[in-house]
């Protein structure tokens, strides 16, 4: 369970990047936070795992109070994956880069080996288990990055914006991987603008603006009210932009998916024959 309380968070530079944010996550939740940049959506998750303690306000992970543990010791139950994974890649091998942190934990050695070839199956990345990760490419060393967090099974896991850079292929593959880990039990929390994913993942939305949580709720609820979507500077799902145009015939507005749009369709055209 994650509980936010009444949250703020000033930088040191004075920006105020949190307004008395509150929200539960509970365990095994599959959420996505949305919102324009500068909205507090990374600020408010690097404070799950400790990389941010409260201004004012706290934050407590299955109880315990943030600002009592080390971030160390919350990285073994919450795994944080980097919007540019250049900011957690270090070692000279992907294969030393997702056995690290499994080290580090004093996992046994049958198990890191069995950990490390696992992650590296599950993101196509075998091929290159003894190359340097800064000889890849952005997308690539986006998969190693969460290789790395996944291998030590944390039991919640954020990744923010982790679409970026992966094409529509290995944005499949991790769309069905999130629903896998979740429907394991996993709490899935992912940062993103990108509306498209989330219609096709169907999460909890909290979307945010200024620094505050403006909505909360399901992904049919929230992504198809224009309003809500302005306000987070985001853009309408396409599907629901082109039902949105075709209210006047009668059709529904608030359409996000494909096979719901196929079947009213077909339901309009056998209708008429």
């Amino acid at each position: 369970m994650i509980e936010v309380e009444n949250v703020y968070f000033t930088y040191p530079n004075g920006v105020k990047a949190l307004k008395g944010v509150s929200l539960k996550i509970a365990d095994g939740e599959f959420v996505a936070i949305m919102g324009q940049n500068g909205a507090g959506k990374t600020t408010l998750v690097k404070h799950f795992n400790g990389l941010l303690k409260p201004t004012k306000g706290r934050v407590l992970i299955d109880g315990v109070d943030t600002r009592q543990v080390s971030v160390a010791k919350l990285s073994r139950k919450v795994g944080f994956v980097f919007q540019n994974p250049d900011h957690q890649l270090f070692s000279e091998t992907v294969e030393d880069e997702i056995s690290f942190a499994l080290k580090n934990f004093r996992f046994d050695e049958k198990i890191i080996r069995e950990r490390v070839d696992w992650a590296l199956n599950l993101l196509d990345l075998v091929q290159y288990r003894k190359v340097s990760p800064f000889m890849l490419s952005g997308g690539e060393r986006k998969r190693v990055a969460l290789a790395s967090v996944l291998a030590w099974d944390p039991k919640i896991i954020i990744l923010d914006e982790p679409t970026l850079g992966q094409d529509s292929y290995q944005k499949e593959r991790l769309r069905q991987f999130i629903i896998q880990m979740n429907q394991q039990g996993k709490t899935v929390i992912i940062v993103t603008h990108d509306i498209e994913f989330v219609v096709e993942c169907e999460p909890r939305v909290i979307l945010m603006a200024n620094g505050r949580i403006i909505a909360d709720g399901e992904t049919r609820e929230i992504l198809t009210d224009p309003e809500l979507i302005n306000r987070s500077s985001l853009i309408l799902p396409e599907i629901t932009q082109v039902f949105t145009n075709l209210n006047d015939l009668g059709f529904p507005r608030n359409v996000i998916g494909v096979y719901e749009a196929k079947r009213l369709i077909l339901e309009r055209i056998n209708g008429r024959t």
